[in-house]
């Protein structure tokens, strides 16, 4: 047993510490790197279908108006979100199943 005062926690001391989480933390860091890159070759292809410019124009564009910037930029948010629940979630249950116990 670890004594008290080493402050690991309380899960670690009774090495009951589930190692699924440990091992998840890498695969999570190189998800969130492909989630980034996914979202965002998706948000340019919706981009470019709803008729617009190739690029979304920057919030400090000063010859575009807010609702040209706002727009877009909600829209990217909305995609970036919904692709990365996606991604999280099948890292994690491809972890569930390669480990038997759930990441999170």
């Amino acid at each position: 047993m670890w004594p008290s005062w080493c402050g690991w926690p309380a899960a670690a001391r009774r090495h009951d510490f589930p190692t699924s989480k440990i091992a998840y933390k890498p695969v999570g860091l190189a998800l969130g790197a492909v989630t980034g890159m996914l979202a965002g070759a998706l948000f340019k292809q919706a981009w470019k279908v709803l008729g617009h410019d190739e690029d979304a124009p920057d919030a400090t564009d000063e010859e575009r108006g807010r609702t040209e910037v706002l727009l877009p930029a909600i829209l990217q948010g909305a995609i970036f979100a919904g692709v990365k629940a996606a991604v999280d979630r099948a890292g994690a249950t491809a972890t569930r199943r390669l480990t038997g116990t759930w990441p999170g």
